[in-house]
């Protein structure tokens, strides 16, 4: 037993049986009230996500129902595979074409997003694919397919040592420059193959997006350029990295590093993302369940709800979970500057706090992010909830405050074997409108045979300061991503 597990035992008894214990492991003298350590970070508390069960079945957080007979696949996902048959693909995370501060951007008179398809048989094929329509045309039918964004050579082409062994790619953001370029940002996904030392590496990733019109009514992609792995977690002191992550081959840890989103502030470029906390930002292990911080900050619930985690089947997890919301400065070329403490963690909570959305409005910075009761070590989440959880700060350094109270935004309870299942949801400010537009995907992928993954009813979202709310009849059509206030 190590100095760490040894503080953490006997720390345990102390709390529990109403003794006192000090440890240097515990944050200097740590007793019956355990200890709180921040690290200057916000937390998604478990007092948050207790409390946010009450809020369950209020209309203003639930995802509105949809009328199932009326989905549509989205046509234009079609591939032809290596023998020359046609497959029409699930399409799920997606993401649009963004201005600098969040907007949906036009190109050319178009509306583009990029989004994650595949082969609803293959659950490896997962690629970046480019989609695209006329700026006002709504209609899910409108949306054509530009194809794969990369060609198979082109993570080989690069010469980075991190794309080429990349054998997927995962979901990010995109970025409409001033210089009138589309930059898009996005997860390169390593292969996992313990035998060889591979974990699945997740990489930053970036590259310029070359577009042209095809006619007057197509857009093509023309290839790419500058296409380089950004950041990966360093030394593992900030953010964890994949060698500590699996340095003892425990590959219940749920390590993740993805989903990167672009957001600028008083001129500096800056990336958010999808990580786990790091050595020095309060690390997995049993020490994690003494940290008042991650309770919240009632005394009681803290003895109260670490005496129940030491007899729950979801002590072990909790004791590993240590989601962060985490951000990198990068400098103008989207290069690597520095890195920048997480934003928001989630530990004892979660290890997985999804696709991080984040902008300016009205002098605040919202900072949204998916994630999934089945992840979570909370007694009352079950494997049914889904949730998008919403935090709003003065300054992009924060302290992050959650909406709602306890960060609850969006909710939905639903069996994942119904076709209007939704996750991945994405909050996108309007130009003309003080209305957000929602959108996410619907329908697990390979799960029927006729519905593919797809775009969903997109719908509006209110937002005031720390409060929001689902608006009343706000649903719009499957995968709209802007609204002009009719």
């Amino acid at each position: 037993m190590n100095v760490r597990q040894f503080a953490a035992v006997s720390l345990s008894a102390a709390i529990l049986f109403g003794g006192s214990f000090t440890s240097a492991s515990a944050k200097g003298g740590a007793d019956e009230k355990g200890y709180k350590e921040t690290y200057g970070t916000s937390q998604i508390t478990r007092q948050d996500m207790k409390d946010m069960i009450n809020q369950h079945g209020d209309d203003k957080f639930t995802v509105p129902s949809f009328d199932a007979s009326t989905i549509k696949n989205v046509e234009s996902a079609t591939k032809t595979d290596e023998n020359g048959n046609k497959i029409k693909m699930d399409v799920w995370d997606t993401w649009p074409l963004q201005n600098a501060d969040g907007t949906v951007a036009e190109y050319k008179g178009y509306h583009i997003v990029f989004g994650l398809a595949g082969d609803p048989k293959n659950p490896n094929d997962t690629f970046i694919y480019m989609f695209y329509k006329k700026a006002g045309d709504d209609s899910i039918d409108a949306w054509k397919n530009a194809g794969r964004v990369f060609d198979d050579e082109d993570k080989n082409k690069a010469n980075d040592k991190y794309l080429k062994g990349q054998v997927e790619e995962w979901s990010g953001s995109a970025l409409f420059t001033d210089d009138g370029e589309i930059r898009l940002f996005y997860t390169n996904r390593g292969d996992f193959d313990e035998s060889k030392e591979l974990f699945g590496r997740q990489t930053l990733t970036t590259a310029q997006v070359n577009v042209s019109e095809k006619g007057d009514k197509d857009l093509q992609v023309d290839g790419i350029e500058d296409h380089k792995s950004i950041f990966n977690g360093g030394d593992g002191k900030t953010y964890e990295n994949v060698e500590k992550a699996f340095e003892d081959r425990n590959f219940n840890n749920n390590h993740t590093f993805r989903d990167p989103h672009y957001i600028e502030d008083k001129g500096r470029k800056y990336l958010v993302f999808e990580a786990n906390t790091g050595t020095e930002y309060g690390y997995s292990g049993e020490d994690n369940l003494y940290n008042r911080a991650y309770y919240g900050k009632s005394m009681k619930f803290f003895r109260d709800e670490l005496k129940n985690l030491q007899n729950s089947p979801k002590k072990a997890t909790a004791e590993l979970a240590n989601g962060a919301m985490g951000i990198i400065e990068i400098n103008d070329d989207y290069t690597f500057k520095k890195e920048k403490k997480p934003l928001l963690v989630s530990n004892t909570v979660t290890d997985e706090i999804e696709r991080p959305n984040i902008f300016k409005k009205d002098g605040k910075f919202y900072l949204f992010t998916s994630t999934r009761g089945s992840k979570m070590t909370i007694d009352g989440i079950d494997d049914e909830d889904i949730y998008m959880l919403g935090y709003v700060s003065n300054s992009l350094d924060g302290p992050f405050k959650p909406m709602n109270k306890t960060g609850i935004v969006l909710h939905q309870d639903l069996d994942p074997n119904d076709i209007t299942w939704t996750y991945a949801h994405y909050v996108i400010p309007q130009e003309e409108s003080d209305k957000f537009v929602v959108t996410s995907y619907m329908t697990n992928r390979g799960y029927f045979a006729d519905h593919k993954s797809t775009f969903a009813p997109s719908f509006l979202l209110d937002i005031k300061n720390k409060k929001s709310s689902v608006v009343k009849d706000g649903t719009l059509e499957q995968g709209q991503i802007t609204y002009d206030g009719q």
